[in-house]
């Protein structure tokens, strides 16, 4: 975590306040040696990302952040607590167990998407079909009885797992003009094949779960090595799998060359009804104008395919270290300082945006 963007919230709050005794530099100086000297962000990072993990809304783990945040901050001597602000559909992941079983036997990289509906103990054990190219909504819905009881697969064989930079320092040039252009027709045939559907990738797995779909698979690439984007399932009972770049193109050319691949997949989760959903908002008193404020600020939710770490993790932790540091050398400024780390940020600004409402003083305030 760089320490100049620390330092940056620091500065500002300094040369909004007053200085008492000390001078403007010499508060910085202090400021800067115990960034430097005595940084908790990467104790912090270890606790928030290594050990609760992900903080999907409406889960578990992100009830364990906010009491952990509520928890470090008073360790801090500030003032801190969890603020409800709605509920949200709970839901707890389990393990994800992906096997192709036929024509031979290997374990698959995937996982399940958030809040998708889980599968039995023995799991899901069935052939896997490719989408085919369809003429119009019509020829769909004629093929559509065809998924009845089998996993079917959503997205575009990717032509490549290699990031254009990679593509770009390594190939030559006419190849990699070739893959460009040959990608950008593949992919255009693709989303003109799922119009035909008369659907869109939105409303697509609903129609096949309405048909009796076993569950769904796709591959929503970052285009980054290795890395794929995991957000929700739209499905009510049947699961959503997301395989790698790799396994998914090894399964899709499988179907599509007649080979009948047949995935085992368990997918354990838990829907807990619904949940609160909560802000966790910390408060260092201003001591001269104590109705003025300065917020700092992050999103704390993520979504669970990975630890959020960059998305937002390292917000969070930096604005925690910033009050940290503030409360330790600077404890009491003349306005204000809130600290708030904001919930369900990926399913559309929700916990900022109660903030906002509930407490129009300090929006006035600002």
């Amino acid at each position: 975590m760089p320490k100049t963007l620390l330092l940056f919230f620091c500065s500002l709050l300094l040369n909004v306040s007053y200085l008492i005794g000390q001078s403007t530099e010499e508060l910085v100086d202090k400021i800067t040696k115990e960034a430097i000297e005595n940084s908790q962000l990467e104790r912090l990072a270890h606790e928030l990302m290594d050990v609760i993990g992900p903080r999907l809304v409406g889960t578990p783990q992100m009830a364990k952040a906010h009491e952990w945040a509520v928890s470090t901050f008073k360790k801090w001597e500030i003032d801190a607590r969890q603020e409800e602000w709605g509920t949200w559909r709970g839901w707890e992941r389990g393990i994800t167990h992906i096997d192709l079983v036929s024509p031979r036997v290997v374990s698959l990289r995937g996982m399940q998407l958030a809040w998708s509906p889980g599968t039995s103990d023995s799991g899901i054990t069935t052939e896997v079909i490719n989408l085919p190219v369809m003429e119009d909504s019509l020829d769909f819905a004629k093929w559509l009885p065809n998924v009845k009881g089998k996993f079917v697969t959503v997205s575009m064989n990717q032509p490549t797992g290699r990031p254009d930079y990679n593509w770009e320092e390594f190939a030559t040039e006419e190849s990699f003009e070739k893959m460009k252009t040959d990608r950008e027709v593949q992919t255009r045939a693709w989303y003109q094949q799922i119009r035909n559907t008369g659907y869109n990738l939105i409303t697509l797995n609903g129609a096949l779960e309405q048909a009796g779909a076993a569950g769904i698979i796709q591959s929503n690439w970052s285009e980054g090595f290795g890395a794929n984007k995991i957000f929700g399932a739209n499905t009510k009972a049947i699961p959503v799998i997301d395989l790698s770049l790799e396994d998914y193109g090894m399964l899709y050319r499988l179907a599509e060359n007649g080979q009948k691949p047949v995935l085992k997949v368990v997918a354990k989760s838990k829907e807990l009804g619904r949940v609160p959903t909560f802000n966790t908002i910390a408060t260092i008193p201003g001591t001269k104008f104590p109705k003025e404020y300065v917020v700092l600020s992050a999103h704390f939710d993520s979504w669970d395919g990975a630890t959020g770490a960059t998305d937002n993790g390292t917000g969070t932790i930096t604005m925690m270290e910033a009050a940290r540091i503030l409360k330790k050398i600077y404890p009491n400024p003349k306005r204000t300082i809130i600290i708030g780390l904001w919930g369900s940020e990926e399913q559309g600004l929700n916990g900022s945006r109660a903030f906002v409402e509930d407490r129009p003083e300090v929006v006035k305030g600002l």
